[in-house]
Formats: C-alpha cells, sequence, structure tokens
C-alpha cells in the first residue's frame, strides 16, 4: 500500500531528541535541552492525532513498508509498521502520557545536572515503545522490547552513584532478560511451525489449526512462553520483584515507564496475540490465574508499605493483574480499556506522590507527612481523583474499566465467580490502601520536620528551600490537571459499550453480546447488582481507612501488635527477595566465587589459556627464524621444500604401482 501516513516520524521524532540532547546536551543550556525534549515528544504526540483524525477514512489494518531486514531462504521479517484500532490506542497513549509527563519533568528535573541525559533518555524510551506498538510483526515488536528494557535500566538507575538506584536498575534488567527467554523460545517455535513472524501470516496459520480443548500443543506451549516474556515486563507472579526497587528512579520515570506505558508492554502483546491465546484455553488460563493472584498478592503487600512511591508500585502491579485478567478470561478489549484508564489515573497519583516529594523537601515516608492539603492544594485536589479513580468509584474513569472486567470475569465463557470474587475483594483492598495514603498524606497535622532540612539525603528531589510545604510550580501543576480530567471523564467512551465495539475488528469479536447495550439501554439486572457490589466494596475500603487513619489513629499499632508474626512478614513483603535470594542469586554467586569454581577457572579454563599462550610462543620463537633475512638462507629452505615435495610425489607413484 502506498505510505501516505508516514508512521515512521512518530517514533523517529523522539529518536531524533534523543541523540541531539544525547551529543550536544551537555554543552547547551538547559532552555535549549527542554525545547529539543519537548518539541520532538510534542510532535510526536501532534502526529499521533493527526492519524487519529484520519483514522476513519483508512483502510484497516494500515500497514507501512520501510525496508527490507532479514532474508533467509523462505522466511523474511521487514522493518515495517501496522496500525489498527489496538495499536491506535496505545499509539495516543504512550505519546499522550508520554508528552505530558515530559512538561512536568522540566519542573521536577528542573536542579538536576544531568539535565540533559535525563531527557534523552526519557526520548529515547518513547522511541522504543512507540517501535514496539507499531511493528507489523513479532521481531520488530521484540527489538522495541527489548529497547524499552535498556531505557528502563538507564532511567531506574539514572543517579548511579546511589548503590540502591544501580542495583535496582540491574535487578529490572535481569529479571526481564528471564521472561524475554520465554519470548524468545515463543518467537523460534512461530518461525519454525508457521515460517513467519509478520502477524498477519501468523495469525492466519493459527487461525487454520484446531483449538487446542484438550490437552497441550504447540500454541499451549507459544502461549505460555509468551507469557512468561508478559510477565517480566508487566512484573507479574513470579517475575514482579523488579518494579519495586524500580522507584529508586526519577518520579516522573515511575510514571511514564513503571504506570502508564512499558509495563503495559506485556498486555498490550497478549492482546496483541489473542489469535494463539483463543485456540489455547490452557495458556488463557493460565493468564487469567496470574492475574488474579498477581491482582490480589499485591494489593496485600501495599497495605502496610510507608513509602508512598512503595504503596503506587505495589498498586501498579495489581492493577496489571486486572489487566492479565480480563485477557485471561478472553475480554482483551476489557484489558486495554483498563490500560487506557490506568495510564491516566496511575500516571496522575505517581506525578501527584512526586509534587508531594518536592513539597516536603525529599520525603517519602507518609508517616512524616499530613495535613498537605493547606500547603498544596491543586496537588490536594488531583491526586483526590486519581484515588477515586482507582478506587473505581463512579463516574470516574477506573469504575467503567474495572468494572467491565469484574463483569468478563463473571460472565464470559472462560470465566468464573472464583475470578469474580478475588477482582472484589482485591477492589475493596486497593480503595483501603489508596485512601489509607490519601489520609497520611492530606489530612490532620504536618507531622515533617521544615522543608530542606534533609539537605544531600534527599531520595528523590533535592529542594533547597526552607520552612513549611509548598505547592510545585505551574509547569508541574498542568499536566496533573489534564490527567485528573483524563482520569475523571477518560472512562465515558465506554458507556454503551463503544470502546468495545470500537476495538472488536481488532479480537474479531464482531458487535457485543447484548444489542441492549449496544444501544446504551439499560444492562440485565445481574450486572446492575454485582456492580453495585464492588462499588459497596470500594466505599466499605474508605470507610475502613477513615477509621483507622483519621478517626481512631491508635487502631492501626494495636492491630499491627496483635497480629504479630503475620503483619511482619506482610511489612517484608511475605520475604519474597529472601527467598529469591536463598534460592537463585547467592548459589549462583557462591558457585562463581567458591573452592570448585576457582579451581575449574585457575586449573583447566586459565591454564589452557596460558599454556595455549606459551605454545604459540615457543612455535613462532621457532619459527621466526626462517625469516632471517638472509638470501641464501631463504634458498636452502626453498630447495628443502622442494626436495620433501618431489620425495612425496614419487612414494605416492611407487604406492600407486
Amino acid at each position: 500500500m502506498t505510505s501516505t501516513l508516514n508512521l515512521w516520524l512518530i517514533p523517529i521524532l523522539p529518536l531524533a531528541g534523543a541523540a541531539i540532547n544525547g551529543f550536544l546536551g551537555k554543552k547547551s543550556s538547559r532552555q535549549a535541552v527542554t525545547i529539543i525534549a519537548l518539541f520532538f515528544s510534542g510532535a510526536a504526540f501532534a502526529m499521533a492525532l493527526w492519524i487519529a483524525m484520519r483514522f476513519s477514512s483508512l483502510s484497516l489494518p494500515y500497514q507501512e513498508f520501510l525496508a527490507h531486514w532479514i532474508r533467509s531462504g523462505s522466511f523474511s521479517a521487514d522493518f515495517a509498521f501496522y496500525l489498527d484500532q489496538l495499536s491506535l490506542v496505545m499509539l495516543l497513549v504512550v505519546t499522550g502520557v508520554g508528552f505530558l509527563i515530559h512538561i512536568y519533568s522540566v519542573g521536577y528535573m528542573g536542579d538536576d545536572p544531568s539535565y540533559y541525559r535525563f531527557f534523552s533518555y526519557l526520548n529515547l524510551f518513547m522511541f522504543f515503545m512507540l517501535t514496539l506498538v507499531l511493528a507489523n510483526n513479532y521481531l520488530l515488536m521484540f527489538i522495541g522490547w527489548e529497547g524499552v528494557g535498556l531505557a528502563s535500566y538507564l532511567l531506574i538507575g539514572f543517579w548511579f552513584t546511589k548503590d540502591s538506584a544501580a542495583s535496582a536498575g540491574m535487578k529490572a534488567f535481569i529479571v526481564n532478560r528471564i521472561g524475554d527467554f520465554g519470548f524468545l523460545i515463543a518467537l523460534f517455535l512461530l518461525i519454525k511451525h508457521f515460517g513467519s513472524l509478520n502477524f498477519e501470516q501468523v495469525f492466519g496459520g493459527v487461525a487454520r489449526l484446531s483449538p487446542e480443548t484438550a490437552g497441550t500443543g504447540l500454541l499451549t506451549a507459544i502461549g505460555i512462553l509468551l507469557t512468561l516474556g508478559a510477565c517480566g515486563k508487566s512484573a507479574q507472579i513470579p517475575l514482579y520483584i523488579w518494579l519495586p526497587d524500580a522507584m529508586e528512579g526519577p518520579t516522573p520515570v515511575s510514571a511514564l515507564m513503571h504506570a502508564a506505558t512499558m509495563v503495559t508492554a506485556g498486555v498490550y502483546m497478549v492482546a496483541r496475540s489473542h489469535a494463539i491465546f483463543d485456540r489455547a484455553p490452557t495458556a488463557l488460563s493460565v493468564v487469567a490465574i496470574i492475574g488474579t493472584l498477581t491482582a490480589f498478592f499485591a494489593a496485600t503487600i501495599a497495605i502496610a508499605q510507608t513509602d508512598i512511591k512503595k504503596v503506587l508500585a505495589y498498586s501498579t502491579i495489581s492493577q496489571l493483574g486486572y489487566m492479565f485478567m480480563a485477557c485471561g478470561v478472553g475480554a482483551f478489549s476489557a484489558g486495554v480499556f483498563h490500560l487506557m484508564t490506568h495510564a491516566f489515573f496511575k500516571g496522575l497519583l505517581f506525578l501527584c506522590a512526586g509534587s508531594v516529594i518536592h513539597a516536603v523537601g525529599g520525603e517519602q515516608d507518609m508517616r512524616k507527612m499530613g495535613g498537605l492539603r493547606l500547603y498544596a492544594p491543586w496537588t490536594f485536589l488531583t491526586m483526590t481523583i486519581a484515588t477515586l479513580a482507582i478506587a473505581g468509584f463512579p463516574p470516574l474513569a477506573g469504575f467503567f474499566s474495572k468494572d467491565e472486567i469484574l463483569w468478563k470475569a463473571f460472565s464470559s465463557e472462560h470465566g468464573s465467580w472464583v475470578f469474580w470474587l478475588m477482582g472484589v475483594i482485591t477492589a475493596f483492598i486497593t480503595s483501603f490502601y489508596m485512601f489509607r495514603l490519601w489520609f497520611l498524606t492530606f489530612l490532620g497535622d504536618y507531622r515533617g520536620a521544615e522543608v530542606g532540612k534533609h539537605g544531600a539525603a534527599h531520595r528523590d528531589h533535592a529542594h533547597n528551600g526552607h520552612g513549611l510545604p509548598h505547592e510545585s510550580p505551574m509547569v508541574m501543576i498542568v499536566p496533573l490537571a489534564i490527567l485528573a480530567v483524563l482520569s475523571f471523564a477518560g472512562g465515558w467512551v465506554g458507556i454503551g459499550n463503544r470502546f468495545e465495539n470500537f476495538l472488536a475488528p481488532v479480537f474479531r469479536t464482531g458487535a457485543v453480546a447484548n444489542p441492549a447495550e449496544a444501544a446504551g439501554e439499560p444492562a440485565t439486572h445481574l450486572e446492575l447488582y454485582l456492580t453495585l457490589v464492588s462499588v459497596a466494596a470500594a466505599l466499605l475500603g474508605l470507610y475502613l481507612a477513615y477509621l483507622l487513619y483519621h478517626k481512631r489513629q491508635d487502631l492501626p499499632q494495636k492491630i499491627a501488635d496483635a497480629l504479630g508474626g503475620f503483619y511482619q512478614t506482610v511489612v517484608h513483603k511475605y520475604y519474597v527477595d529472601e527467598l529469591y535470594a536463598a534460592l537463585f542469586v547467592k548459589p549462583l554467586i557462591n558457585g562463581s566465587t567458591g573452592i570448585l569454581w576457582q579451581g575449574i577457572d585457575r586449573n583447566i579454563i586459565d591454564a589452557a589459556v596460558n599454556d595455549a599462550g606459551d605454545g604459540a610462543r615457543n612455535v613462532s620463537d621457532e619459527v621466526r627464524h626462517m625469516q632471517s633475512g638472509n638470501i641464501r638462507s631463504y634458498a636452502g629452505w626453498i630447495a628443502a621444500g622442494s626436495a620433501a615435495v618431489i620425495a612425496f610425489m614419487i612414494w605416492m607413484w611407487m604406492a600407486a604401482r
């Protein structure tokens, strides 16, 4: 098809910004770095909006061929981009939320000495993420997949002189490689059995296969391996452990990569691969079970965290679990819907947390906050909207997407009342820990020290002012206000199943099952009852948080003392990190430094290398005498060689006779 949209410009623009600031930013002014970073990221968003306006006139799926890439026998993979309803949603989320976070970062990172490096990395991330969502084949998707892993490593460890940040970046990189191993094996299986990694060719080949309803087979194996890759990128059990530590990076990084975009790559990949999962019910069940368990498990950990960013980190893991649960019950459009609304309210929550940290001079412990509604009213207002949205209160965005997931978990062919019940319990816990954060941070009296007395010990943002907490500058407030509007009204696109109908051509589900819902008429009584149950769960969480952290503030400590060891287990995140360290990390370290390995390393590997070197040296000493520069010597060697050749030929002739 003739290229008319120039899709390639959308990822190339932030790449250009990354290159300019990366190579020239150190010698440029902050103003120049800011202009470059905002111009190229904003231009990408503007192009995405332009494409969205032309979208209805396109013949879908729309593809743009850029260049030949790999040719090997009958296998080929090209640089080509693919646009349909699903990639358009991702395109708008990545560029729109990404641009707002770029603006916010101008104020938040304004005093950082590596200002240019931060924006170079941020632009680089956008390039790789856009490559991932626009790719028309799994191999190009994998390039973007690995690229966002690299950008994550660079941004998590941005303050690399701090050991905890450097370690967190390395942890994220290694854990993601485990998931990527599964992704790669899945790609090898696709090449072997379908001869291609192009989406249309792979899905066309899959469509000719029968569903694997009994036992397991090729598609089940591929689906489970893809799920392993998604678990690494989207921080699901058992590969979720990297994301909480990733909060060592600057808060805008947490908002962009670990709430709004990068961690949703796994959900996007599963949704994009729906044709495979639709014919592999066992793999689909694995996705649903992992998502449900992760949603509940991470939510329970968030209850006991005191670091404001750690609460939001475990909340992100839990919400990603909701998206996996939706995909696992076959409700891919519901999972993508929650992906979009989550980008709004969780991105807002992280940016508000950054505004709070900025207000109190770098403090992240919620026990040392309180009363900030008086000092940072805009932050208080926008975070209140985001908290209500994630808790699932109508008519905010989170209510529509979460309610859709819960209904599909209960009613779909692959659903179960168990999934629904676990989802409702998780919704109650989510409301509780988020309002716990809200009460501890904004209500009551300010419990912290004067701002500025933490000095160089600031973990996240160095503020040089002194006195009481203060509101953030307007360059940070404006993105908060825009995201607050989206968190409030962003879910309205799902009313009447409009969002599901928009994505229906991608997932080949056709029109919605209930024509009354499509017409915007009242839903069934059962769906309304289940909706009331989920709203009641959110209200119960709010009330319990109010009782414990505002009305009776002595109760939490009494409950913690009464629970004893169980409470400590939750506080220490069920000791999963310690368990992984004992089972995997320490044996590897001990094996690499132990006596046995040292013996193998020194006596076999080193000895082989050293002996090879000594042997080469001795041989060269002998051979170099042949190159003496003496013509008479050369003539002698030629004569000796000729004699040897003649003798060999005579011997062969005699043997032949």
